[in-house]
């Protein structure tokens, strides 16, 4: 099969399934998963636990591998790369935020957002300072800048946490479970920071259990059983078709 993206995708799922070993037998997670993802789409990740929404998002991230199937993320064919160049990949393309935020506790909030950039080497040393700032100010953090995490609350570190995310300028942000730690006032500030990365041009991709969030996300993408099964708005779900 041609591993190359000519649609426009910024996320290409080509007939992805993943299994693992469990007491000696592998126990599918996802199953023959197809999906596309266009650039600057807000896409919610919706199902009950346990259903492969992070596994998906593994996937999407090159934190996993597929069993079987191919994954492209902005035209490269991330299922085929080994860990080293991957890794580096990742770094360039990718921005990530955790549900339990993940900022290095010795670091300032500062530091945690230049340290991808002085991973990834994208900008001069001497810009990656005045981004950091700039990134901190966007999420309305400029006053806490030389605090530590444990110094401010959870909201702010989920704030810290996606102005490092986008440290490297990268055209895809993944969430995992980006608001499940926050009360619901600071989980919808959350969400406009979403909003506003969907009006700069990225692809947001959200695995999400707030019912809220998910109703207020354009396209919503249900999984169950490791498979999909709504693609579709929250108010006018389509249903596809049973294989």
């Amino acid at each position: 099969m041609n591993t190359n993206s000519n649609d426009g995708s910024a996320v290409d799922l080509r007939e992805v399934c993943k299994s693992y070993p469990v007491g000696g037998r592998l126990v599918p997670v996802l199953r023959d998963i197809s999906l596309r993802i266009g650039y600057g789409e807000l896409v919610a990740i919706v199902g009950p636990s346990g259903n492969g929404k992070s596994t998906l998002l593994n996937m999407i991230t090159g934190i996993d591998h597929p069993t079987t199937g191919e994954v492209l993320v902005c035209g490269a064919a991330i299922h085929a790369m080994d860990e080293g160049r991957l890794s580096r990949w990742r770094g360039q393309h990718v921005g990530i935020v955790f549900q339990f935020f993940q900022l290095l506790p010795a670091l300032n909030l500062l530091q945690n957002v230049i340290l991808p950039m002085d991973f990834a080497g994208k900008l001069p040393p001497g810009e990656r300072r005045a981004r950091a700032l700039q990134l901190l100010e966007i999420v309305g953090l400029s006053d806490q800048v030389d605090k530590l995490p444990s110094a401010v609350s959870g909201g702010q570190q989920q704030r810290a946490a996606i102005a490092r995310a986008l440290a490297n300028d990268p055209p895809v942000i993944v969430a995992d479970e980006p608001t499940g730690n926050l009360d619901p006032s600071t989980s919808r500030d959350v969400f406009k920071l979403f909003d506003d990365l969907i009006a700069a041009g990225k692809t947001v991709l959200i695995v999400t259990h707030d019912s809220e969030l998910a109703c207020n996300v354009p396209r919503r993408i249900e999984i169950r059983d490791g498979r999909i099964a709504l693609d579709g708005s929250c108010v006018e779900p389509v249903e596809l078709p049973a294989r």
